[in-house]
């Protein structure tokens, strides 16, 4: 029982599922904060890369619907 125990806390498996999870963490917190801070801007810029492919898809049904 005691080897058991010692071999429990000397095993390292589940060290690398904390490392991801700390790193999943880090990577959340960095998008949340870049969404928090340029929040507004990133709004505006997809709306207007929106726009923009819309506008495209609107000219190239326009030129396949012509003969």
């Amino acid at each position: 029982m005691i080897a058991k125990l010692c071999a429990f806390f000397q095993s390292r498996d589940g060290a690398t599922a904390i490392e991801y999870g700390l790193i999943a963490a880090a990577v959340s917190v960095a998008i949340a904060a870049t969404v928090f801070t340029f929040g507004d801007e990133l709004t505006q810029l997809f709306g207007n890369l929106g726009g923009l492919l819309s506008d495209a898809n609107d000219q190239l049904e326009a030129g396949a619907t012509t003969p």
